[in-house]
């Protein structure tokens, strides 16, 4: 092997001697064993267990198998260069009820990974409540109860007696942000509760048990502690581009009410002693402030070395009179959370370092007494193994920028002191299940087979450089190749495109090469000895109003376009809702500039599928067309998703079931109210159908009519979940409770399903999965492979709306 060639320091951006690298992970998601050697539940084991909770009916049982092959893992540490590594201690494995009897081999093991970490020199960061919490405490209350911050205390000074002789830098608490409104405001996370009452009491409890544990922390002599905490710049999305934009006094309202309930909500008590009176204003009126009792901002005000942030995606928010209150963020009527416009992580996160270095220098330049740790910063992509790499250039970018930012907010005068990557590896990603992946080493939960991603050797660089070169970190091109194998670029593409006249020799030595560089192939090196023009439509044939303005549409087309870029496709995106963009259509496609077409039709009798079969271009429809054509499609059960809802409403005791409906003339909403209207025929009931446009205020405006035409209904089924979340809207202004009066199902499960409230009871559609069979039969048909339509399976996933 070559050595290694470290940059002199003027080609590299230098980080501060002592800067310490490394990676994290939490204990539910990486441990396993959940079972065994005495742990006890936690509350994520519950959570996991209850239908509809975590994506796939996913656990942690076995997760990354961390508690057998941690060993393993410690190694694959040392080998990728990390001098820290930041892990939680599972409190049920310690203290199995949360409190009283210790479970000695639980410390055991920690003890063991302490060691072995400290013989491979790498530094162990402990935290001590990353989300497990025992569930005995949470029959007991949880974190809505003081005393379960009084038995974190108890916690903390066991496990610190066992480890503090080796462990230097102790974290209380991670993200209580997450901990309290996701899983006690909105029942997204575990324990599942759905009270803004109780998220405000759990936020409160959970800095008193950062407090409580820092002073037994100080008290037993730890070096340094600290508090993590999940933070975001608010801005409006002007200044997301221009930071120094100066918004209107209402967004600018906005902005800081959203910081204080984000942000300053945990640093100030942490760091000042004391609440922003804003926050107090909206914790009075909704839970009231009997639970914040004298001398509690003194105890959370304990001395902290180093504050953990957890960076991923800012808070983009502006003013907007009349919108409700986001249930992530009690208080926030009248703000819209609309999201940057920016590309985005495989989570829908959008990418914005530069919220990075603004969110260091703001923390410095307001809390100058503390230190500052990124305990967290990745990003989710989809990644594909091929062959014995992982090719993952969306993640090194990703991690290429934020660090640059973070250097950035260093030289403007930032104490930042260190960054710890999430995660180590892939692992259960909380509500995604195993969907998800962040990590630098690809895990194969199957096998347990861990596999450095070209990320993980691109962070080893910069760990042994301490820095990042100067220059910009660029994707391998066909001529880099071409020079390191000492052939020419038709030779290159020949050999990645599997041509048969190239020497065994010279593939051997391109291919040694492609590993070398991580070259991914695109389409330009494959179309030098094809005929195609390795490029494919995306043609959306929907008139405004439709199946486009679908909240999940974006979704589908970007798996889409995923998965055609990964197979070395360009992608070119038409819009077809008109008879003259048809012809347009159609004159681009059969003029040769694309090989095939992937075809979002599923709205009226569109032409355009027998158009482009006539003229013999390769096509597959995305939904089932509402004319039958010699289209081949990818469709979805929506009449079998329509059934499954119905018959839970039955079963549930309803009788009075209702349905809002999309347009009629859109296949998809024809085969849902097909759906519902045969099951509920099944049942001697008869149908009762309200016409909408898909959006939240006509579904709103839909359950009105049938309240005012149906007093009795007792359910209502949507045919798509805008319509679903307009009518939880009208059922509350009418006063009727949800489930208790009337229960609401919808259909696709997207994003804002599983944070109303209630969370709604909806039919999950793969839409992922179908964009992506569909991209896959296309290519299928490409080289000449049968093209049989297919149906993918729907899950009724049950919320609290019935």
């Amino acid at each position: 092997m070559a050595a290694a060639t470290v940059p002199a320091r003027d080609e590299t951006l230098a980080f501060p001697d002592g800067f310490v690298w490394g990676a994290a992970t939490a204990a539910y998601q990486v441990e396993g064993a959940t079972r065994e050697d005495g742990r006890g539940v936690s509350i994520w084991d519950t959570f996991c267990r209850t239908p509809g909770r975590v994506a796939g009916g996913h656990t942690g049982d076995v997760a990354c198998d961390h508690y057998r092959r941690h060993a393993d893992d410690v190694r694959l540490m040392a080998e990728l260069g990390l001098g820290a590594y930041r892990f939680s201690v599972a409190w049920p494995r310690v203290q199995p009820s949360g409190s009283g009897a210790v479970n000695a081999a639980g410390l055991d093991f920690y003890d063991r990974l302490v060691d072995e970490l400290l013989a491979a020199d790498v530094v162990p960061y402990v935290t001590l409540y990353h989300w497990d919490l025992p569930q005995e405490l949470e029959d007991r209350g949880g974190w809505a109860e003081r005393d379960t911050a009084h038995r974190f205390a108890d916690y903390a000074r066991i496990v610190h007696r066992r480890l503090g002789d080796r462990v230097g830098t102790w974290v209380t608490v991670n993200e209580p942000w997450v901990a309290a409104f996701l899983g006690y405001g909105m029942g997204v996370h575990a324990p599942g509760r759905t009270s803004a009452a109780d998220a405000f009491r759990a936020s409160h409890h959970l800095l008193l048990a950062h407090g409580l544990g820092a002073r037994v922390l100080r008290d037993g002599g730890a070096r340094q502690i600290a508090l993590t905490l999940n933070l975001a710049p608010v801005m409006t999305p002007g200044q997301v581009g221009d930071p120094d934009l100066t918004p209107s006094a209402a967004d600018a309202e906005a902005v800081d009410r959203v910081d204080c309930l984000l942000n300053r909500q945990f640093l100030d008590p942490a760091l000042r002693g004391e609440y922003p009176e804003p926050v107090l204003a909206i914790v009075e009126r909704t839970a009231g402030l009997g639970h914040v009792r004298d001398g509690d901002l003194a105890t959370i005000n304990q001395p902290v070395d180093l504050l953990g942030i957890n960076y991923y995606t800012p808070c983009v928010v502006r003013a907007e009179p009349g919108e409700p209150p986001n249930p992530a963020y009690p208080g926030t009527e009248d703000v819209m959370f609309s999201g940057a416009h920016a590309p985005t992580t495989a989570m829908g996160w959008p990418i914005v370092p530069t919220g990075l270095s603004r969110l260091l220098v703001r923390l410095s330049r307001d809390y100058p007494e503390v230190g500052l740790l990124v305990t967290e910063n990745g990003a989710a992509f989809d990644d594909v193994v091929t062959g014995d790499r992982v090719h993952d250039p969306d993640r090194t970018a990703f991690f290429d920028n934020h660090l640059r930012a973070a250097h950035e907010a260093i030289e403007a005068g930032a104490d930042l002191r260190g960054f710890l990557a999430w995660s180590l590896m892939d692992n259960f990603e909380w509500g995604e299940g195993y969907r998800k992946r962040f990590g630098l080493v690809h895990v194969d939960f199957e096998t347990q087979r861990r596999l450095p991603k070209d990320s993980a050797l691109w962070y080893r660089e910069v760990i042994r450089c301490n820095g990042l070169r100067r220059e910009r970190t660029r994707r391998p091109t066909l001529e880099a190749v071409a020079a390191r194998a000492g052939v020419s670029r038709s030779t290159v593409s020949r050999v990645i495109n599997g041509e048969g006249a190239v020497s065994d020799e010279f593939r051997e030595i391109v291919m040694k090469a492609v590993t070398e560089l991580g070259y991914v192939p695109n389409s330009a090196a494959r179309s030098l000895v094809t005929r195609r023009t390795d490029a494919v439509a995306l043609v959306v044939s929907e008139p405004p109003g439709g199946p486009a303005d679908d909240p999940l549409f974006a979704a589908t087309v970007r798996s889409a376009v995923r998965e055609l870029e990964e197979a070395g496709r360009h992608v070119t995106l038409m819009l077809a809702g008109t008879a003259g963009s048809r012809r347009r259509v159609e004159r681009y496609v059969t003029s040769g500039h694309v090989d095939g077409v992937v075809l979002v039709s599923a709205y009226g009798a569109d032409p355009l599928p027998d158009l482009l079969a006539g003229a013999n271009v390769p096509a597959v429809s995305l939904g089932r067309p509402a004319v039958a054509n010699r289209t081949p499609y990818i469709d979805v059960d929506n009449a079998g998703g329509a059934a499954a809802a119905v018959r839970h409403l039955l079963g549930r005791g309803r009788r009075g079931i209702a349905a809002l409906s999309g347009p009629p003339d859109v296949t998809a909403v024809q085969d849902r109210l097909r759906g519902y209207r045969e099951t509920l025929r099944e049942a001697g009931r008869q149908p009762v159908v309200a016409v909408g446009d898909h959006t939240l205020a006509s579904g709103a405006e839909a359950t009105r009519r049938l309240l005012h035409d149906h007093p009795d209904l007792d359910a209502v089924f949507a045919t798509g979940d805008p319509m679903a979340l307009g009518a939880l809207q009208a059922l509350r202004e009418a006063g009727r409770r949800v489930p208790d009066d009337v229960a609401v199902v919808g259909f696709d499960d997207i994003e804002a399903a599983s944070y109303s409230v209630p969370p709604l009871t909806t039919v999950r559609t793969p839409r992922a999965e179908q964009a992506r069979a569909a991209v896959r039969l296309l290519l299928r048909r490409l080289d000449g492979g049968p093209a049989s339509s297919a149906t993918l399976p729907t899950e009724l996933v049950v919320r609290q709306s019935t």
